[in-house]
């Protein structure tokens, strides 16, 4: 099996390349050209998305935005990470928070940060194993009914 090379997406193309993964983790997504324009939106405000690519498909993902606050300082928060259903188990999901660790570094950024669901007992599991621990609870309120498409 090949070494997956990872990539910036910065295109429109790229973008819609990545759409069927991220719905994996994001099934709420539903309109490829609407996510498209979401995520070079999101990359006006610093927002990155990393493709890992394996014979030019795409079988995960991670973005991630570089942050600053009082608490924590500056830091890289991730947004998204997702490994394709059938490529799990095999270290990528690893892979790619290494790369944003390392991205991390390169800015000058004392932490590292994410947030995942109290159901999602398997991410939790990964988390714990890469050496993240949990900090605090998350808490949210909804302001506005979400807009349909």
């Amino acid at each position: 099996m090949t070494t997956p090379h990872l990539t910036d997406v910065t295109t429109e193309q790229d973008c819609l390349n990545c759409f069927g993964v991220m719905r994996e983790l994001r099934p709420h997504l539903s309109d490829a050209p609407a996510f498209a324009a979401q995520v070079l939106r999101q990359t006006g405000d610093g927002y990155r998305l990393v493709a890992a690519r394996r014979d030019d498909a795409v079988i995960g993902l991670i973005g991630y935005r570089i942050q600053e606050n009082l608490m924590n300082g500056q830091f890289l928060f991730v947004d998204d990470l997702v490994v394709r259903a059938d490529q799990r188990r095999g270290g990528l999901g690893a892979h790619l928070l290494d790369a944003a660790r390392h991205r991390a570094r390169e800015a000058g950024c004392r932490q590292l940060v994410l947030d995942t669901g109290l159901g999602m007992a398997l991410a939790q599991r990964f988390y714990f194993r890469q050496g993240l621990l949990t900090r605090g609870i998350g808490f949210y309120e909804q302001l506005a009914e979400e807009a349909t498409t």
